[in-house]
């Protein structure tokens, strides 16, 4: 039963607007970081696939993920300190 709390509350603390505002700040500068990095040369020379487009999106998907965990855990750890 503790499982489904600590799953409910990760959830509803990923949906905070300032855990999503944040994740996306830092998902729009690292995705375009990544995004030249991977896919630079192919952006200036024109040569994109689709799949090269799907690709860039997933890679705005990593940092944004990665920040919404690390933001709901240091949420969560806050919320330990706070409460022992």
């Amino acid at each position: 039963m503790k499982n489904i709390k600590t799953h409910d509350s990760f959830l509803k603390l990923a949906l905070r607007k300032s855990v999503i505002r944040r994740a996306l700040r830092i998902a729009l500068i690292v995705g375009c970081i990544l995004a030249l990095i991977n896919h630079g040369d192919r952006i200036i020379f024109q040569d994109m696939k689709s799949v090269d487009w799907f690709k860039i999106l997933l890679t705005f998907c990593v940092p944004y993920c990665v920040s919404t965990i690390s933001s709901v855990l240091a949420i969560k750890r806050e919320i330990e300190i706070n409460e022992s």
